[in-house]
């Protein structure tokens, strides 16, 4: 069923604390960027033991983040040896959380923990994609057209707040124009990795007079 504008937002609290658990991102951005995997391939990858796994997958699949592949499929693609193990899939969909404004205490302490994990995460997967790209550049002979793939912009915009709201729903059009089902992934395709952080500055509340943007786009 194709998901309504504006996403599901995600109000309830038990599903918001299955979420901020750090094991439980970690498993949902390794199903994310690998495909179906068990519990046992993620034990494995995540340095878990696959009890671990197992009950963190049941969390998320409790609240409708992950989900069993059907059997038949895993047949096809690894043959039928793969019977009796259970593959798990992320559950695709545009999934946000209540504005600042309307969260409860308790949403508030869940979503700042959330955050905090998420933000980390993704400071530490920047960080060494720099150092991945400053090694491709010492050694060109080695760096493919990948190396200088580096898409990086910092600007600053005068908006209003319904047009910051437009701005956003724009990006994510944008986002599900460009997405498409591994299958369907053209030759030399790789998962990229984007995020938007947009924020109104914490000076004085006057109106900007100059929009600005600085891009390092290959």
């Amino acid at each position: 069923m194709p998901e309504k504008p504006g996403g599901t937002e995600i109000t309830e609290l038990a599903a918001l604390k299955a979420l901020a658990q750090p094991r439980r991102q970690q498993i949902l951005q390794h199903l994310t960027l690998h495909g179906p995997a068990t519990s046992a391939i993620l034990a494995r990858a995540l340095g878990l033991n696959t009890g671990a796994t197992s009950y963190h997958l049941r969390e998320l699949a409790r609240y409708g983040f992950v989900a069993d592949t059907e059997p038949q499929e895993r047949e096809q693609e690894q043959g039928p040896s793969v019977r009796r193990e259970r593959w798990w899939r992320v559950v695709p969909g545009d999934r946000r959380f209540p504005p600042p404004s309307r969260r409860t205490p308790e949403q508030r302490l869940v979503m700042d923990e959330l955050n905090r994990t998420a933000y980390a995460a993704d400071l530490a997967l920047f960080e060494r994609l720099q150092r991945e790209s400053a090694e491709a550049a010492r050694n060109p002979a080695e760096a493919d057209e990948w190396a200088d793939a580096f898409a990086y912009s910092r600007g600053a915009l005068s908006l209003t707040p319904p047009e910051l709201r437009a701005f956003f729903e724009e990006y994510i059009a944008l986002m599900n124009r460009y997405r498409r089902p591994g299958a369907e992934s053209a030759p030399g395709a790789r998962t990229v990795h984007t995020r938007l952080l947009a924020f109104p500055d914490p000076g004085p509340r006057t109106p900007a007079r100059t929009d600005h943007t600085e891009t390092d786009a290959s």
